[in-house]
C-alpha cells in the first residue's frame, strides 16, 4: 500500500501535520493537497485540537510544486499542457485559503529548504520556526514564472515592498536568521534544537490562550491591510462583540479579578 504523502497525529491539543514526499523535498502533487485537506478537516472536526503544527519529513520543508507532474512532453498542445494556471487553481489555491481559515492558529516547523510555494506554505501559517540551517527561496524567476501559493501578497505584507521585489526577482537564498531579522519568519530555534520540538512548544502555548480570540486575531490583522481606519474601528468592535460572548472572554475577565490563572477551553 502507497505510503501517505501527509502523515497526521496528535499531541495533546496540538495537531502534528508532517508532509511526507521526503525523496523529493515535500514537492507537492495533487494527492498531497488532497492529504493535506483531510488532515486540516479532521483538525476542523476535532475540537480537542487547539493549534496545528506543519513541517517536512527528511531533509526539506517543501520545495514548491512537483514539475514532474507538468506534462512537458513535445507535441501538440504543449503550452496548454503545461499550463501551471490549472493546478494553482484547483490544488495550490484552496489550499492557502483552507490554512487561512483553519479554526486553530497554525505554526510552520521549517526544518530545511522551502522554496517556491514551500516559502508561501511557511508564511501562510500564522508563525513560522526555522531550524538554523533552514533557507527561503523564490525560486520563480528562475523557470519564468511568479511567486503563487499567496507568495506576492506575503511577501510584501511580510517583507516590505523593496525586499519582497529583491527577494522574488533575484531568487537568491534566504537564511533563517535574515528571514528572521526581515519578518518573514517569527524565530530561529536554538543551535542543537530541533525546530519541530521549538514549534511544537510554541504551539503548546497558543493551545492553552483562547483560540476563537486569536483566529479573530489573524483575521482583524489581515483585514487592517486593505482597510482604511474607519472600517477597522468598526470590524474591532464588531469583532471584540462576537468574542464578548464567548466563555474564554468571560473565564479571563472573572480570572483576571480573582488573580488566578484563567482555564481557556477555546470556546
Amino acid at each position: 500500500m502507497t505510503e501517505k504523502t501527509v502523515l497526521y497525529s496528535t499531541h495533546g491539543a496540538v495537531a502534528l501535520i508532517t508532509l511526507n514526499r521526503a525523496q523529493a523535498l515535500n514537492s507537492f502533487t495533487r494527492q498531497m493537497h488532497r492529504d493535506l485537506w483531510e488532515a486540516l478537516d479532521r483538525i476542523e472536526a476535532d475540537k480537542a485540537i487547539r493549534a496545528c503544527v506543519i513541517t517536512g519529513a527528511g531533509r526539506g520543508f517543501c520545495a514548491g510544486a512537483d514539475l514532474s507532474e507538468f506534462d512537458f512532453e513535445p507535441g501538440p498542445d504543449l503550452v496548454k499542457r503545461a499550463d501551471p494556471g490549472p493546478v494553482i487553481e484547483q490544488a495550490f489555491n484552496p489550499t492557502v485559503r483552507k490554512l487561512q481559515a483553519l479554526r486553530v492558529p497554525t505554526v510552520a516547523a521549517v526544518n530545511g529548504v522551502a522554496a517556491g510555494a514551500g516559502a508561501s506554505l511557511a508564511m501562510t501559517c500564522d508563525l513560522a520556526v526555522g531550524a538554523p540551517s533552514a533557507s527561503f527561496i523564490q525560486a520563480f524567476g528562475k523557470i519564468g514564472l511568479v511567486p503563487d501559493a499567496g507568495g506576492s501578497w506575503f511577501l510584501v505584507k511580510r517583507l516590505g515592498l523593496a525586499r519582497a521585489l529583491g527577494t522574488a526577482m533575484l531568487g537568491d537564498k534566504l537564511s533563517a536568521k535574515d528571514a528572521k531579522e526581515q519578518g518573514m519568519i517569527w524565530d530561529v530555534a536554538d543551535e542543537g534544537e530541533d525546530c519541530v520540538q521549538a514549534a511544537m512548544k510554541l504551539a503548546n502555548r497558543l493551545a492553552e490562550l483562547p483560540t476563537k480570540a486569536l483566529v479573530a486575531t489573524r483575521q482583524l490583522l489581515r483585514a487592517a491591510a486593505s482597510n482604511d481606519l474607519d472600517k477597522q474601528l468598526d470590524l474591532e468592535r464588531d469583532t471584540q462583540s462576537a468574542m464578548g460572548k464567548t466563555h474564554d472572554y468571560i473565564e479571563g475577565v472573572m480570572a483576571f479579578r480573582e488573580k488566578r490563572p484563567a482555564n481557556f477551553k477555546g470556546q
